[in-house]
């Protein structure tokens, strides 16, 4: 079953930015992802311009043979630091290198209200090693407030017994005012949200939301599910932070573990150009 990954992408980004093309209409269906696939848009964010690069993926989990299924993303994720490394270490390398590497990670989780899936916790526990990874827990409109704040808490016990570190990591706070406020964030974490691309009129105002029995899901309502927490905190306070730490990190360690196995590498040129890749 669909976790809504890339109606939720489009949601955050007020764009079409996931699989769509022009040919693609408001009230057409998105397409199931068959393949990896990176997608470019500029988009603005308090009147700054930002070239974003999002990397749709199929679901992986839904094989009937799921063994070592996160290879695809490990491998992809792995490729674009290869890039950086071989622009890096060539002589004459560009003043500004183009950066592909992928700065986050959003995990979608089930919402069963169960234990998480021994797939999901082998998967996180791979990529973990690579990229930073954000959970969240897809369609949470299907759970009452009381079975989403459990789901949180056993979902937050089992990433720590597996010894899964996501994204802000403890390690990585910088001071005490970072540690208060990245807390605040891992508390709330993995982020309950409802991804939509309809339009419905609620109290006189259009908004986005999924039309339900009892009434509208709004999506930007914090009142109904952390959309809007998600958006800020990916998007506003700290995107800066993921790409630092995918830099002095997640990449350093990969650059030194290449460096060392290979005894250095040659000056290669590679071509491409994005900015920030989720």
């Amino acid at each position: 079953i669909g976790l809504g990954k890339s109606t939720l992408v489009n949601t955050l980004f007020k764009s079409q930015v996931s699989r769509w093309s022009s040919g693609w209409g408001s009230e057409h269906k998105i397409p199931k992802t068959v393949e990896i696939k990176a997608v470019s848009h500029v988009i603005e964010e308090g009147g700054v311009k930002m070239k974003l690069t999002v990397i749709d993926t199929p679901g992986f989990g839904d094989q009937i043979n799921n063994e070592n299924c996160w290879d695809p993303i490990s491998k992809y994720i792995n490729e674009q630091y290869e890039k950086f490394l071989k622009e890096e270490v060539n002589i004459a390398r560009k003043k500004r290198i183009p950066d592909t590497r992928v700065h986050c990670c959003l995990y979608f989780i089930s919402p069963t209200g169960h234990s998480l899936r021994q797939l999901d916790i082998e998967f996180m526990k791979h990529l973990s090693r690579v990229v930073n990874i954000i959970p969240v827990i897809a369609k949470s409109d299907t759970m009452t407030p009381d079975e989403k704040n459990e789901f949180k808490h056993r979902v937050r016990k089992e990433l720590e017994t597996h010894g899964i570190e996501y994204y802000p990591q403890n390690e990585f706070d910088d001071d005490m005012e970072d540690k208060n406020e990245n807390d605040k964030i891992r508390e709330a974490m993995p982020f309950a949200v409802v991804g939509s691309d309809k339009e419905f009129q609620v109290n006189g105002k259009r908004v986005l939301g999924r039309k339900t029995a009892w009434g509208v899901v709004e999506v930007e309502n914090p009142n109904h599910c952390e959309f809007a927490l998600l958006r800020d905190f990916l998007i506003r306070s700290h995107l800066q932070d993921l790409k630092e730490v995918t830099h002095n990190i997640h990449y350093e360690t990969y650059r030194a573990r290449r460096l060392n196995d290979n005894g250095g590498l040659h000056p290669i040129s590679a071509n491409n150009t994005q900015e920030s890749n989720l």
